[in-house]
């Protein structure tokens, strides 16, 4: 029976999930990570997508992405294949590092955007035993990207849209935005 077709229309967000094979690990290193993001770099480039925030943990990444040319599936092959092959090479590995498809879905509207990109951010620090102590000390997040604008971002990502769908009585700035994904945990539908 053939794969359902996924959803995907041009200049709509979607949260993407990648997972490790059962859960394992497939960021070990620093350098696996650098990989990653030096991936979405090219992919980028070539494919001219945008994120407004990502989160690259030790055996998953989350996304918040829009692909307005190509077929998200396309993108998310590229990606996905190219880190495959990195890892199979690196760690003689055989066999799938994923565990299925990516999950992905819709961010429908300006609230769902603000409520993924928070929850993508707060990865680190909602884990059973946090990350990090504090948010902006977790390096492999676009959040870091938002405390400091001054720090060079990839140039995947785009850290001027989040801020004007912050409620009132939140500036639209990306320091309060900042302020809203430390005070408010967020509870978006993720493939189990």
């Amino acid at each position: 029976m053939p794969r359902r077709k996924r959803n995907w229309h041009p200049n709509a967000y979607f949260h993407v999930i990648m997972r490790g094979n059962n859960r394992q690990s497939i960021f070990r290193t620093e350098e696996d990570v650098m990989q990653l993001m030096r991936i979405f770099e090219y992919a980028s480039e070539k494919l001219h997508f945008k994120m407004l925030a990502f989160c690259i943990m030790t055996n998953h990444y989350h996304l918040l992405i829009r692909s307005e040319y190509v077929d998200l599936a396309k993108v998310m092959a590229q990606i996905n294949r190219r880190y495959s092959d990195y890892y199979a090479k690196r760690y003689s590995h055989v066999g799938r590092i994923y565990e299925k498809r990516y999950f992905s879905k819709e961010a429908d509207g300006p609230q769902a955007i603000l409520a993924i990109s928070s929850y993508i951010h707060r990865n680190p620090i909602d884990t059973q035993v946090p990350m990090v102590e504090k948010l902006e000390d977790y390096p492999y997040s676009s959040f870091p990207y938002y405390v400091n604008e001054n720090q060079k971002k990839p140039s995947f990502l785009r850290t001027d849209i989040v801020a004007h769908f912050l409620p009132h009585p939140f500036d639209k700035t990306n320091q309060a935005y900042c302020l809203y994904c430390l005070t408010y945990k967020q509870d978006v539908e993720e493939d189990t």
